[in-house]
């Protein structure tokens, strides 16, 4: 989401700090680009005029502009700046409130088409797999057509309980039903969707409202796109001021969107951003840590990310023996099928290379790379069209077999050469690794999850 806001940046701060030192009239000439960037993000201006204020003030201050990196200094204070935006650093703050006896009620606002339904699910599982809590559906839209089935639907995909919908019910008396039977059944958490309109409206306030008033809900989250921009931030205002909310999940978050909505209803509603849609899948809802995102933004990466995803999916002890068969070269074409399923399962690529540090100096390498999900799954048919013999023992695959495996792929000759080629360096880098008694990635003994076409890989 924020591509576009990080590149500009990123080159701003290059200029930067590649001056010795720094005189005040450079400090305002990178804030006055700064500003730019972050008006074409969308940005609201009072944000970023508040942003650029507070920045400038503490980088032309005498320790930056003597400091032996005022460059350096100038970024960290963008950062720090950007964090106090966003919010507090940590996941505390966008913690989810339970402080009240159980089952605690949570009401899922928002206007339609947001993603407000799909959300709902993935918070359920959210709180059922990560929380250990034993939570309850409920669907309180009662005018969009088969919004009641869609949640049931996707709370079986995703293994949480949903309340049975009952013909000609009305919300509030649904929301109602929905906790005497969370309280009768022993439910830690009662997720309410409530329903929503193509614009706000006073009809949906009033629902909204009583709904609230009926059940009076530890937490209302607000669902909102973060593809529809300066719209979102209008939305979220007028919520905040006509039914009160205590933070936002914002989806879409993958997305081409600007950023500037992330940015700007922090700053406008006094509200944290508690959570980001991340994908489609049930599972691809995230904390939002401001500090991190304000990383991702400077080009810093997010490393501590993007362990947490890889200690969520991969199997450490299988790793362990993946390892040391890697660094006695007996790494097979199996174990990089493996690999390339852990990386898939981990989400998509592309969000995983922007956790990695540094990584918008690689910008053209990774689009000439054409690096996607669909180019990991190519690469997994190819080793799956092998036999057993040919996965253990490579040096088997002569010409007629190549042509019969990328035939059986649907793929090209040069894709099962280039793969190959590309298992060779892997194995080889990996003895050398060994030789040296050094250990992989994540600190658990991996061998390292490079994906074959990754640039810079070997």
């Amino acid at each position: 989401m924020f591509d576009a806001l990080s590149s500009k940046l990123s080159d701003v701060f290059d200029r930067l700090t590649r001056r010795g030192a720094l005189k005040e009239a450079d400090v305002e000439e990178a804030m006055r680009e700064v500003r730019v960037a972050l008006l074409e993000a969308d940005v609201a201006l009072p944000v970023a005029r508040d942003f650029i204020e507070k920045a400038t003030q503490r980088a032309i201050g005498q320790d930056v502009l003597r400091s032996i990196t005022p460059g350096q200094m100038v970024i960290k204070i963008v950062h720090d700046c950007l964090v106090e935006m966003l919010g507090e650093g940590g996941e505390g703050n966008s913690a989810l409130n339970f402080n009240a006896a159980p089952p605690v009620p949570i009401l899922m606002v928002g206007l339609q088409g947001s993603g407000k339904t799909t959300t709902s699910a993935k918070l359920g599982v959210r709180l059922t797999q990560r929380d250990r809590k034993k939570v309850l559906l409920a669907g309180l839209d009662v005018a969009r057509p088969a919004a009641q089935e869609q949640l049931r639907i996707l709370g079986e995909q995703g293994g949480v309980a949903s309340l049975t919908p009952v013909i000609g019910e009305r919300p509030v008396a649904i929301a109602k039903r929905a906790m005497e039977t969370a309280r009768r059944e022993g439910y830690d958490v009662v997720i309410l969707d409530t329903a929503g309109r193509l614009s706000i409206d006073m009809a949906l306030m009033a629902e909204v409202a009583e709904i609230r008033g009926a059940v009076k809900p530890a937490e209302v989250l607000l669902v909102a796109d973060a593809l529809s921009g300066m719209d979102a931030v209008n939305t979220a205002k007028e919520f905040n001021e006509r039914v009160g909310i205590t933070g936002i999940v914002l989806t879409r978050v993958d997305g081409d969107a600007r950023g500037g909505a992330a940015l700007s209803m922090r700053a406008i509603t006094g509200r944290p951003i508690k959570l980001m849609g991340v994908g489609e899948k049930l599972d691809a809802l995230e904390a939002f840590d401001p500090m991190r995102v304000a990383g991702r933004i400077l080009g810093m990466g997010d490393v501590v990310g993007l362990v947490e995803k890889a200690a969520q999916t991969i199997d450490r002890a299988e790793a362990e023996k993946t390892a040391k068969r890697a660094m006695r070269g007996q790494f097979t074409l199996d174990d990089l099928a493996d690999q390339l399923g852990q990386i898939q399962s981990m989400g998509d690529i592309g969000g995983l290379i922007g956790m990695i540090p540094g990584v918008n100096k690689m910008k053209k390498q990774i689009e000439n790379a054409n690096l996607d999900n669909k180019v990991l799954a190519r690469q997994q048919a190819i080793i799956r069209s092998m036999t057993r013999a040919e996965r253990g023992n490579p040096k088997l695959l002569n010409a007629k077999r190549r042509i019969r495996i990328a035939n059986g792929s649907g793929t090209s000759v040069q894709d099962v050469n280039k793969l190959l080629k590309q298992f060779q360096q892997m194995s080889d880098m990996m003895k050398k690794m060994g030789s040296m008694g050094k250990r992989g990635l994540f600190g658990g003994g991996m061998p390292p999850m490079m994906p074959p076409g990754f640039p810079g890989a070997r």
